[in-house]
């Protein structure tokens, strides 16, 4: 009787033990990614290269953290480290500076997105500084919504629109105040007295203030409040 026993013993451990040999191994993995708009082409630290645009070098890009993003829509290199760019003409000398603390680039629409701390600075001496510039590389302008202020050897610009062509050379500001230098302001001190009488020593006029005229902006240079460019 307990030989018997022991071979039913035996036998059940054995059952139980082709059971457990036989059963399937679950693979341990990690959760799919469901939004594929987070997964980047490729992310780059410490950046330090030149681009070039129709086989020409036109900028130097300095960056601590360049995100390639080809899934999202419009697709983007983002820069939330902060940027600074040197601009060249075609013969690789300097034509200015541009930084910021942050900043997009939205490839197929030629378009650069500033936020943070912008300044510009050119060779003719001007700056530029706003919390927010747009780029558009088609129409080859800058633009920005933000209260900006605009500083040359000649006159300081501060308003809440700026519109200005990629050289900072022809730039247009509205609800502006500035100062100016007299020399700028035709007719100031050549306006004869009232019945002849030559204008006192001490009557020249101040500095004036002037309204810049602006052109109306085009639909697509819209404020927008978000780091996220819709065409």
């Amino acid at each position: 009787m307990e030989g018997r026993l022991n071979f039913i013993y035996l036998l059940c451990l054995g059952v139980v033990l082709m059971v457990l040999s036989c059963t399937e191994h679950k693979a341990h993995t990690a959760p799919a990614v469901r939004d594929r708009d987070s997964a980047s082409m490729m992310v780059s630290y410490g950046v330090n290269t030149l681009i070039s645009d129709s086989g020409v070098i036109k900028y130097r890009i300095v960056t601590e953290r360049w995100d390639v993003n080809t899934i999202k829509n419009p697709t983007r290199w983002t820069f939330d480290k902060g940027i600074f760019m040197e601009q060249f003409d075609e013969n690789f000398h300097i034509e200015g500076y541009i930084q910021a603390d942050s900043a997009w680039y939205y490839d197929q629409n030629k378009l650069w997105e500033l936020r943070g701390r912008v300044w510009i600075r050119n060779v003719n001496g001007l700056i530029f500084n706003s919390e927010e510039l747009w780029w558009d590389g088609i129409r080859h302008e800058f633009y920005s919504h933000k209260f900006s202020r605009v500083v040359t050897p000649e006159r300081t610009l501060e308003g809440t629109y700026f519109r200005s062509d990629e050289h900072m050379t022809h730039y247009e500001v509205t609800n502006s105040v500035g100062s100016f230098q007299s020399e700028d302001m035709e007719g100031d001190s050549q306006q004869p007295a009232p019945n002849g009488q030559q204008p006192a020593a001490n009557s020249q006029k101040p500095d004036t203030i002037q309204q810049v005229p602006v052109r109306q902006a085009a639909t697509r240079h819209k404020a927008t409040q978000k780091s996220t460019y819709q065409p």
